[in-house]
């Protein structure tokens, strides 16, 4: 049985998919009167031979994405907090819910197919399959 104080936990990097995940997990803490906790791994892939400077640019896009994401919850009256992870986003995030005894996982998808997915080792696709706790995949708003 969850804890009934147990966090939302939400990825979120400001694409238009984690924009409705953010919409979704508004609605989730509301209804359970829970804290939402915006989490972004940023850690490049050490194979790939991106350079610290990369990395730092991804950690302050993280940082950007976690402030609109902080003013949207505060506006809604959310408790919120972030956590920026120095992981590979996928593992970042489900440490993160792992340590807070987070009641799910809410993530946007950029509308690819279960095949991309796979291929491509996309966050959401990465979740469903990895992560001990729930996660709930929002597809992005059609325009």
């Amino acid at each position: 049985m969850t804890d009934t104080s147990a966090p939302i936990v939400l990825g979120f990097d400001g694409s238009e998919g984690s924009r409705a995940a953010l919409e979704a997990a508004a609605e989730v803490a509301k209804a359970f009167g829970a804290e939402v906790i915006v989490a972004f791994g940023y850690a490049t892939s050490p194979a790939g031979g991106e350079t610290r400077d990369e990395e730092l640019g991804i950690r302050a896009a993280g940082e950007h994405a976690a402030a609109e994401a902080t003013a949207f919850m505060a506006a809604a009256g959310i408790a919120v907090s972030v956590e920026l992870v120095h992981e590979r986003p996928a593992a970042g995030i489900i440490d993160v819910a792992t340590a807070h005894g987070a009641r799910m996982i809410v993530v946007g998808s950029r509308g690819e197919g279960p095949l991309v997915g796979a291929i491509l080792g996309s966050v959401p696709y990465r979740l469903v399959h990895m992560s001990p706790i729930p996660v709930l995949v929002v597809p992005p708003h059609e325009s």
